[in-house]
């Protein structure tokens, strides 16, 4: 029998990708957590399969990039297949991003990949039991919590195993638990958009088509024929997803879904294929939904992933802005948690997430109006810009939206993530963020050096880096002269790009409790 802890620093409800994320994420932060999910295993079902090169980012910071490969499809797989079944002979199939340049394209040190949910569950889960023994408990399920003032928030669980009923307190409750979030409901939050744009039979089944798709192996099936959905790969061999639009007012999906025989023709009909030996090995219902919380924070309690936003699976960016939610909550929880940040920290969560949400929730559900067409674009997320408190901007500084299709990743800009640049002896300049703030000059020795020193003696440490870069190059990547540094924060945003040096001493260490509040 298992025992619970009566105490915790952050109670995360959830245990799907953003919820794992947010548990490595704050293990990375020294925070210590509790983690519970209502289910008793990680997802049977494939469910979201892309991972975009941002989300690889943040599982290359926590040393989970290898693994994550490994569970996905291989590269020569992520394209994107249209037919009118899976035999056509006038098929089209496309890379991710069609006429364009490879995956990658030389903006980051860690190309998207396509991994099942499934599969990227376990390789997340097995890591954050092994970073936080004892804190992510499974089959273990929110009732009901309370905000108890000045002191945090106290919440029921029951331990499912057991039917025992245990009292947790935390100082923050985060809610990573889907679109239906008991947290979110819990808090009064509501949200707002469409739903009901689709509805949608994933049926997960096995079936000799290796052989079939050979001379046409993608990621995803996009079945032109009216009504037929698509077919998914999980391995390109035997195991696969097909999804069938259902209309709720015409289809008797009870009697399908009692039939095993009607989805195996289902999946027949759909391939083209009327002797192909199907078995169905699991069923799940979904809706098309593109909503948006009203707000991410309420106290003590705070939203992230679908409890957040409802993402149109067009685009393949929901689960991805969910990994942004956790990369942004996890180090400012830690901040306010040890007393570096004062608790209105917190407020730039939603200052800066909701407005990407926004914008990807809107592109997402332009994509499923015109699904014949639409594009993935891998390295949308890459292009996040915040603007808050938690970053410091000049005079002058454009607007923009939080994302840029059309960006071209060039040198530095405040609220931006850090371009990456190969170094000699590193792969990226992006290895060099977390878990805490680092400090980007091209010279070492330099008063910005200084300036760290006396940050870090104060309690807010600076970890400098000295790039061996000429001005030149300097100039490019930073878009600053010389003297000047980029202050990158452990989410791997520039939270300053500075064209020199403050005059005081301790001017690094004004402007970082200015920004920590």
């Amino acid at each position: 029998m298992r025992t619970w802890p009566t105490r915790t620093s952050v109670l995360v409800v959830g245990g799907g990708p953003v919820g794992l994320t947010l548990s490595l994420l704050l293990s990375e932060q020294g925070v210590g957590h509790l983690l519970v999910e209502a289910h008793p295993a990680t997802s049977r079902h494939p469910k979201a399969r892309g991972v975009s090169a941002r989300s690889v980012e943040v599982f290359r910071r926590l040393g989970l990039e290898p693994d994550v490969r490994r569970a996905g499809l291989p590269p020569s797989h992520v394209f994107f297949y249209r037919g009118r079944d899976l035999v056509d002979p006038d098929f089209v199939r496309t890379g991710v991003v069609p006429d364009g340049p490879e995956p990658g394209g030389g903006r980051t040190p860690a190309p998207g990949l396509v991994c099942s949910q499934d599969a990227l569950e376990e390789v997340l889960l097995r890591r954050a039991r092994e970073r936080a023994p004892g804190a992510v408990r499974f089959h273990a399920r929110l009732l009901s919590f309370t905000e108890e003032p000045g002191e945090g928030v106290r919440a029921e669980v029951e331990d499912r195993d057991t039917g025992t009923v245990h009292t947790v307190h935390a100082d923050h409750l985060v809610g990573c638990d889907g679109a239906a979030s008991t947290v979110r409901n819990g808090a009064g939050i509501a949200m707002d958009g469409p739903t009901g744009l689709g509805h949608y039979l994933s049926i997960r089944f096995e079936a000799p088509l290796g052989e079939v798709v050979a001379d046409r192996a993608s990621a995803s099936y996009f079945l032109t024929a009216p009504g037929r959905g698509g077919f998914l790969a999980v391995d390109n061999d035997r195991h696969w997803v097909y999804q069938y639009p259902y209309d709720p007012g015409r289809d008797d999906l009870a009697a399908l879904l009692a039939d095993p025989g009607a989805l195996a023709r289902l999946v027949r009909e759909a391939a083209g294929l009327p002797g192909l030996d199907v078995t169905v090995r699991d069923t799940m219902t979904w809706r098309m939904d593109a909503r948006l919380a009203e707000a991410y924070r309420r106290s003590r309690v705070l939203l992230a992933g679908d409890a957040a936003h409802v993402v149109p699976p067009t685009g393949g960016h929901g689960m991805n802005t969910g990994i942004g939610d956790a990369d942004n909550l996890a180090w400012k929880l830690a901040a306010v948690l040890d007393g570096r940040a004062g608790d209105r920290l917190l407020d730039t969560y939603q200052d800066e997430r909701r407005p990407v949400a926004r914008q990807v929730v809107d592109l997402s559900l332009a994509n499923s109006r015109a699904r014949a067409g639409y594009r993935i674009d891998d390295e949308l997320l890459l292009t996040a810009v915040y603007r808050s408190a938690a970053v410091r901007t000049g005079p002058g500084t454009p607007d923009r939206p939080p994302l840029d299709p059309s960006c071209e990743h060039g040198s530095a800009v405040a609220g931006g993530r850090l371009p990456h640049l190969v170094l000699p002896g590193t792969a990226s300049t992006l290895d060099l963020v977390g878990p805490g703030f680092a400090l980007l000059t091209p010279a070492p020795g330099t008063d910005w050096h200084r300036q760290a020193a006396a940050a870090t003696a104060a309690g807010l440490p600076v970890t400098p880096h000295a790039l061996p870069v000429d001005d030149g190059t300097w100039a490019r990547f930073a878009g600053l002269p010389a003297a000047g540094a980029l202050l990158v924060r452990p989410d791997g945003h520039l939270a300053w790009c500075a064209p020199r040096p403050p005059a005081e001493a301790t001017g690094l260490l004004t402007v970082l409790r200015g920004l920590l509040h």
